[in-house]
């Protein structure tokens, strides 16, 4: 699934939608894990937030072409 998604008849990168998920989803997990008090076992906040950014992209990259069928 590499090219481009269609959007009112602008082209937009599939990196972008993918990237557009993965930052809803993290900032809803990042909620989730200050409500639990994890950030205090960490170092660096923001590498943290970063490689939990990516991991979930790739999820989402990984995960999108099953759950649309292509």
């Amino acid at each position: 699934m590499i090219g481009e998604v269609d959007i009112y008849g602008v082209f937009v990168p599939i990196l972008l939608v993918w990237a557009v998920i993965a930052l809803a989803l993290t900032a809803g997990l990042r909620r989730i894990l200050v409500r639990v008090g994890f950030y205090r076992l960490v170092w660096h906040r923001p590498l943290v937030d970063l490689s939990l950014l990516v991991i979930i992209m790739a999820v989402v990259a990984a995960a999108l072409p099953l759950w649309i069928g292509s």
